[in-house]
């Protein structure tokens, strides 16, 4: 790996930098959706089942036991249980607005890494192949013929700063679009949550008045 980087040049020590920042950013996002996953149909029903015996308090703590951005925004709407509809609604949006970035969070970045990793790698081929050129150049001014060991070290800076970005474009890339399809699926899941919240304290307060 070393000996890659110095044949790579300078420009495989930011291919190098970005690699190790997408890996952290990577470990990180996957660490944080993994303990905002929760089994939302069932932590519904047993929402649903407390509050229709009217234990809000019970209901809120269940919230606060539970991790995840879900059970964070029906926090927030059983908090306005005794409140209009709207008023419910725009809690549960408030709370949803603090609550997508977060699951966001440096994704931007990893897109970032996956675009510019294989622009550096590119880069690295115009400067190896630049290089090249100029020992062509200084050789016919000398009059001296050209060996392919005088091109040598400027074809592998360019082929050695391809590879490099690219791999690291690559699974940066598909890391990214899968972090992504599971943000959705949380969104997914919290709009879904937040309606069937809504229809049921606007039950439960229809029954109340009764």
């Amino acid at each position: 790996m070393f000996e890659m980087v110095v044949k790579g040049g300078p420009i495989m020590y930011p291919i190098l930098l970005c690699s190790i920042i997408a890996m952290a950013i990577v470990i990180e996002r996957v660490y944080h959706l993994y303990r905002a996953r929760i089994d939302t149909r069932k932590f519904m029903d047993d929402i649903a089942n407390v509050l229709r015996r009217n234990k809000i308090v019970e209901a809120i703590e269940m919230c606060d036991n539970t991790p995840g951005p879900i059970a964070h925004i029906l926090k927030a709407g059983i908090l306005k249980h005794d409140r209009p509809r709207q008023e419910i609604k725009e809690s549960i949006e408030e709370a949803g607005l603090y609550e997508v970035p977060r699951m966001e969070k440096n994704l931007t970045a990893l897109a970032t890494i996956a675009h510019i990793a294989p622009l550096l790698g590119l880069l690295g081929t115009v400067v190896g192949m630049v290089g090249c050129f100029q020992v062509i150049q200084a050789k016919s001014t000398s009059f001296n013929p050209v060996s392919p060991g005088d091109l040598a070290g400027g074809i592998s800076q360019a082929l050695v700063t391809t590879v490099a970005g690219l791999a690291v474009a690559i699974p940066v890339y598909v890391a990214y679009n899968y972090l992504v399809s599971r943000v959705n699926n949380l969104v997914l899941d919290m709009e879904r949550s937040a309606t069937d919240l809504i229809n049921i304290l606007t039950q439960r307060g229809k029954d109340y008045a009764a």
